[in-house]
């Protein structure tokens, strides 16, 4: 657990897709979380360094929940989340969504 929380920033693909899985306590309750835990997801292979975390939505069962992904590199830069999906809509990142945040992580620790 951090000290104090990092700063989170949202890219406007992840908002889009919160709106679609969350109100916006749930929304706050994961950022406010992901603020003090940021190395709490799990590394994605063939990334850079992009991370996903597994988190259950209020009155949902297991396959209910919701996956996130985020990058967090350094604790004097923010954190990014960069997408989160429904679990029982689909379960990994393509290829091609690997290498797009590959690319992403890749500018985000310059």
């Amino acid at each position: 657990m951090a000290d104090k929380p990092i700063t989170v920033a949202e890219t406007p693909l992840f908002v889009r897709q919160a709106e679609a899985v969350w109100d916006d306590s749930e929304r706050e309750e994961f950022v406010h979380f992901i603020a003090r835990h940021p190395t709490a997801g799990d590394l994605i292979p063939e990334t850079g360094g992009v991370r996903k975390i597994r988190w259950t939505r209020a009155g949902s069962g297991k396959r209910g929940g919701v996956r996130v992904v985020y990058f967090y590199h350094d604790p004097g830069r923010p954190l990014y989340l960069l997408m989160v999906y429904a679990k029982a809509r689909r379960e990994d990142l393509t290829a091609d969504e690997k290498r797009t945040v590959r690319t992403l992580a890749a500018m985000l620790k310059r």
